[in-house]
């Protein structure tokens, strides 16, 4: 026998109320214990570091502890899982970023909604992969490799950290744009692939700056342009993709997100805190460092943004037809 219409009703109704009751409380005693850092990779990676900057001096301003945890596997599916079931309370917040709105197009099924299962607190970072290539590809120019690629279909090829990731959609990406046939090479990693790129293995590849730009400067690779929308203050010599290919743009954002119905005072404490954190010379200091620039948002325009980014990376992975299950 079926639930009743006006038990589900009522029920839903409970629970507004419960909630409605107990988030003015809730919030007014927030933070009086650590707050967890989810982080759904391994340490060392671009998302990890920069929230590892941030995380170190947080506490200064939140008034408590705030750990990081990282929880990485399938590309992301499970740290981002916990927080999207976790308690709406704001003790366990994720530290997202640009795969998180490419992974529910590679996959049949996930366990969340990369959009409704989130409260979205901000964007914080912003990284600009480089175009590089290997100098034996004989290239100055994205013009010129445009021009090449046309002349020999199915014979360049690119290197990424592995399958759907930040590389290979951000390479996959131009690909389409300039309409060329290449060869995707993914590697079980950045290290691998950047390894190889610098042999000359493989021919060019989307890498985050930091990564390359010492290999470029000693002429071992070669940056011919930036994936942001425009130049890099870091390199304002080299130019943007979308110089050549009008309407390009990408790059690994991070943001702050909090599980679904967290309160929304919770999320603005959370929010003041961390904007005071990223206004620290030191905390800029060292994002610049690893590549990152700082950007603070708010609720809304971090929900715009995932919104938009998760339309145009659907249509990429369309495009290509990519799953990876």
């Amino acid at each position: 026998m079926g639930i009743q219409p006006s038990r589900l009703a009522a029920g839903a109704l409970c629970a507004a109320v419960f909630l409605a009751i107990t988030a003015p409380a809730l919030s007014q005693g927030y933070p009086n214990r650590p707050v967890r850092l989810i982080v759904p990779y391994s340490a060392g990676g671009a998302t990890d570091i920069v929230a590892r900057i941030m995380a170190q001096r947080l506490p200064e301003f939140l008034g408590q502890q705030v750990v990081i945890d990282n929880r990485p596997g399938a590309g992301g599916l499970i740290g981002t899982d916990t927080v999207a079931k976790a308690a709406p309370d704001g003790y366990t917040l994720l530290t997202t970023s640009t795969p998180h709105v490419i992974l529910p197009h590679l996959h049949k099924k996930i366990p969340f909604d990369a959009l409704k299962d989130y409260e979205p607190i901000m964007q914080f970072g912003d990284q600009p992969y480089a175009l590089t290539i290997h100098p034996s590809l004989g290239v100055t120019t994205v013009k010129e490799l445009i021009a090449l690629a046309h002349k020999q279909p199915g014979i360049i090829n690119y290197a990424s950290s592995g399958n759907g990731g930040a590389q290979h959609m951000f390479a996959a990406l131009f690909v389409s744009m300039a309409k060329l046939d290449m060869v995707h090479i993914p590697y079980k990693g950045s290290g691998p692939a950047r390894a190889d790129l610098l042999g000359g293995q493989v021919k060019l590849g989307c890498l985050g700056i930091a990564s390359v730009l010492a290999n470029h400067k000693a002429g071992q690779v070669r940056i011919l342009a930036v994936t942001s929308a425009k130049r890099s203050p870091e390199i304002p010599d080299i130019p943007s993709i979308a110089e050549t290919i009008p309407g390009y743009s990408a790059s690994l954002w991070q943001g702050l997100a909090a599980p679904h119905a967290t309160p929304r005072a919770v999320v603005e404490r959370i929010r003041r805190d961390v904007v005071k954190t990223m206004g620290s010379p030191d905390v800029k200091a060292a994002f610049e460092r690893s590549g990152t620039y700082v950007i603070v948002t708010n609720p809304k325009d971090f929900g715009d943004l995932l919104r938009v980014e998760f339309d145009k990376w659907g249509k990429v992975a369309r495009e290509i037809n990519l799953r990876v299950d």
